[in-house]
């Protein structure tokens, strides 16, 4: 047959019916056709791929070789056309998936990655899971194009109706100090805070913004000694300093153990809040895929199971 010419995928259903029913005549019964319907489907189907596809046997009909092959090939082909097409599409988080990807931020990380992936471990165990940090035009990129399912955390960028989101729990601001820093006590006097020389984290990740908008807004201005991107840093460099940081309190409770000779001291006014949500682009607002996995965040991290 010319290679042109296009196979009717119609006929991919008698190949199957054929090659699980062993016999023209019970596919045709199976199909709710006549026995010439599939017989006339059967030589067009031997045309187009130049071979039997079955030869008589005992009891009917055994495939060739490559009926054989292009049976399982026809079987695939419809049942992820029925996965897709049908209505009431659902997701089996069992199967092996493409990865799903989420951007988060270092400290996203160590808040949502440990009990994302003991929970994926059980549920989709054949699916990886990929962490992305993008800044904020490359991110809505990636979400456009679907490389990234859910963005998890402070990402003030994605707004609507592009994209939508679920709030999942708020966070604050804590100090960290070396364990014997000359200030004591479980909270900064404002003289204190406005003293000593802080250390500004200016990551990727965007909470830092939230506190320097409520100085601002307070009048409030830091001695900075010291600008960087990182937070695996801290714990050495404030450890051997009398220079004070301050972070999200997850990063506070992570580090402000005697292990890692630092402390956690409050601020000397009420922190402003740091809203975490689950962004996700408005095309996959219905996808079975986004719906599986955002009900999924939705129950490991929301108010009352923050452990931080």
């Amino acid at each position: 047959m010319d290679a042109t010419t296009r196979l009717d995928l119609n006929l991919l259903s008698v190949l199957v019916a054929v090659g699980d029913a062993g016999a023209v005549s019970r596919a045709a019964i199976r199909l709710g056709v006549s026995q010439p319907t599939v017989s006339g489907a059967l030589a067009r189907l031997r045309e187009y791929f130049d071979d039997p596809l079955f030869v008589r046997a005992t009891g009917g009909m055994s495939p060739t070789p490559r009926g054989a092959e292009v049976v399982e090939a026809a079987r695939d082909v419809l049942r992820r056309v029925d996965q897709t097409l049908r209505p009431d599409v659902r997701f089996d988080p069992a199967r092996q998936h493409a990865p799903f990807t989420l951007a988060l931020s270092d400290v996203g990380e160590m808040v949502f990655l440990p009990k994302l992936v003991q929970a994926l471990a059980q549920v989709s165990p054949d699916t990886q899971l990929h962490s992305v940090s993008l800044r904020p035009a490359a991110l809505d990129e990636a979400m456009d194009r679907g490389d990234v399912d859910l963005a998890v955390g402070h990402f003030p960028d994605l707004k609507p109706p592009r994209y939508l989101k679920q709030l999942l729990f708020m966070h604050h601001f804590v100090c960290l100090l070396r364990a014997d820093h000359p200030v004591q006590g479980s909270r900064l006097t404002m003289s204190e805070f406005l003293s000593l020389q802080h250390v500004v984290v200016r990551s990727e990740g965007r909470t830092q913004e939230i506190l320097d908008a409520h100085l601002e807004a307070q009048g409030v201005t830091r001695r900075v000694s010291l600008l960087t991107p990182h937070f695996l840093s801290l714990p050495r460099l404030i450890a051997r300093s009398d220079f004070v940081v301050t972070v999200p309190h997850a990063v506070g409770i992570a580090y402000g153990r005697p292990e890692h000779g630092l402390k956690v001291i409050q601020l000397p006014f009420r922190s402003p809040r740091i809203e975490l949500h689950q962004h996700w682009h408005r095309k996959v607002q219905k996808d079975a895929r986004s719906v599986w996995l955002r009900a999924l965040v939705g129950r490991l991290f929301n108010a009352n199971t923050d452990e931080w």
